[in-house]
């Protein structure tokens, strides 16, 4: 597969998730006080677009569409540097133009942009980190093995869920650089300005993610258990077969 086909993917995907994700969170009012319902259906949204894209784009790029998690692949040598930045550009991308349907969309909505919890930037560092390496260290986990490869897709999905329902009440829940970028700029404000926190922070949780993995895993992710070494044929002459028919002719 292509690099061109991998990161048109990751564009589309991340332009699909701030589209429903950050547009279900902007049309419901999650940006401010908002109904249990409201915060619930949002966290579901974002979820149920990641299990689409898993089966729909995960067989092209492997449907990262989150810098936080392709850099925790690439920590984890499952993608090379070149792929990691063409992976983020395109993510980035995706974001961009996913925020710009919403400010076309819901004008004045807040377009699902994050916020500081308490307007405590290290308190808001710290949840995001926590947040986003529990989501990435469950990526990793699942998609190391090939036996959970076939439900990798729902596993990623309802991981994404569970991080929303804890964390849109702190920060309306990053986890996402991208996701968080493309909003913001048109949202403008404060939540252009703190945004730097909601890209170092997925960043930092998806790289603690994979190196904590690999100190309990203990192994390569992708490594391959060794093929059983091929018996060895015995060097020493064959003894000669009797001849039945001249055994029998001297009987």
């Amino acid at each position: 597969m292509s690099l061109l086909r991998k990161c048109a993917a990751e564009c589309l995907g991340t332009f699909v998730l701030v589209v429903f994700g950050c547009g279900t969170a902007a049309a419901l009012g999650c940006n401010g006080a908002a109904p249990d319902a409201a915060y619930l259906m949002t966290a579901l949204a974002f979820g149920l677009v990641i299990v689409a894209m898993a089966y729909s784009v995960g067989n092209v790029s492997g449907c990262h569409i989150n810098p936080a998690v392709s850099i925790g692949m690439l920590c984890s040598g499952k993608m090379t540097v070149k792929e990691f930045f063409a992976y983020i550009a395109s993510q980035f991308i995706g974001g961009i133009l996913g925020g710009l349907v919403l400010y076309a969309l819901l004008p004045g909505s807040g377009y699902g942009a994050n916020a500081l919890y308490d307007n405590n930037i290290w308190a808001s560092l710290l949840i995001e980190i926590i947040l986003t390496f529990v989501f990435v260290f469950a990526i990793i986990g699942v998609t190391s093995k090939k036996q959970f490869g076939s439900a990798a897709g729902i596993v990623i999905g309802f991981t994404l869920t569970l991080i929303h329902i804890f964390g849109i009440h702190f920060t309306g829940t990053s986890v996402n650089p991208a996701r968080s970028f493309g909003p913001a700029i048109f949202a403008g404000g404060e939540a252009f300005t703190n945004v730097w926190v909601f890209i170092v922070a997925p960043l930092v949780g998806g790289v603690l993610a994979a190196l904590v993995y690999k100190l309990i895993d203990g192994c390569s992710c992708d490594e391959e258990p060794e093929p059983e070494a091929a018996p060895v044929k015995s060097t020493a002459p064959k003894a000669p077969m009797r001849n039945n028919r001249k055994n029998k002719k001297k009987r």
